[in-house]
């Protein structure tokens, strides 16, 4: 079973399955209504981060994929708003869609321009890690490496619905 690892500073790491998110508060039918172009249902990341209880000390979230081979360190105030989307009617979120889990932030930049941009909507989610520095960010830095990131297999941008 696919499960979503939040760990790191807080109180209670957990393991969140596709069923365990279906019972959380803070459900999202449409992530479209966020996100334009994308749909899907999701839950909001504080409901998450209620579950957890971070610690005073906890500042950065670093989002890393399934795979491990990408991940982006993002300053928790930043990503309050953020959803996690989960699923597709009532299936888990298709692969093809960047599931099982995928995180959004709302009004972000285009990737490479700040500290939180579009890089930082994490496909294929598997893991949330909260400390108090930056943890490991491999996300592109400029036009050139940003493209070169989506030419890998894997890594292309996912076309908006």
């Amino acid at each position: 079973m696919t499960q979503l690892r939040i760990e790191g500073e807080v109180s209670t790491p957990q393991a969140f399955s596709f069923s365990d998110l279906t019972r959380l508060p803070g459900q999202i039918a449409d992530v479209g209504q966020f996100i334009p172009g994308r749909d899907g249902g999701g839950v909001r990341l504080r409901s998450l981060l209620e579950r957890v209880s971070p610690a005073d000390s906890a500042r950065y979230m670093t989002l890393e994929s399934s795979d491990g081979k990408f991940s982006a360190s993002l300053p928790i105030t930043a990503v309050q708003d953020a959803i996690v989307a989960y699923r597709l009617g009532d299936a888990p979120l298709p692969t093809k869609k960047g599931g099982p889990f995928r995180f959004f932030i709302p009004n972000v930049e285009e990737c490479a321009v700040g500290e939180v941009d579009a890089c930082a909507n994490v496909k294929f989610l598997g893991r949330l890690h909260l400390s108090h520095e930056p943890g490991r960010d491999v996300r592109p830095t400029s036009p050139v490496s940003h493209q070169a990131h989506h030419e890998q297999p894997g890594h292309e941008h996912l076309p908006k619905d």
